[in-house]
């Protein structure tokens, strides 16, 4: 899953679309998909929650990973946008964010 900010890193590196800035949706973009196969994703609310149950966690030994923190051997996933996070984002006064996304989606 990834927000707007995030959709432009691995979401758009795994064949994801990137969601501008302001909108409130989140990707639901496959890795691998094994069934269905030909399943390419959604986009969903951002207010939704979304569950993963591995079906047979001991014969398909499953990680969970978000920011760079993994978990081995789940069961089941819960992911959901937290909005009592912040971060503080720099950029350059002259090149709002959604100019800087929109350049790198359609530079030539």
């Amino acid at each position: 899953m990834a927000t707007p900010a995030g959709s432009s890193a691995y979401n758009l590196s795994a064949h994801g679309p990137i969601i501008p800035i302001g909108s409130r949706l989140l990707a639901l973009t496959p890795i691998a998909p094994f069934r269905p196969c030909r399943w390419r994703g959604a986009l969903v609310p951002d207010r939704v929650s979304v569950r993963f149950d591995v079906l047979q966690p001991h014969l398909r030994p499953t990680s969970a990973t978000a920011d760079f923190v993994e978990i081995r051997d789940v069961a089941q996933a819960v992911v959901c946008l937290r909005d009592d996070e912040r971060a503080l984002l720099l950029l350059d006064p002259d090149h709002s964010m959604d100019e800087r996304l929109m350049r790198e989606q359609f530079k030539g």
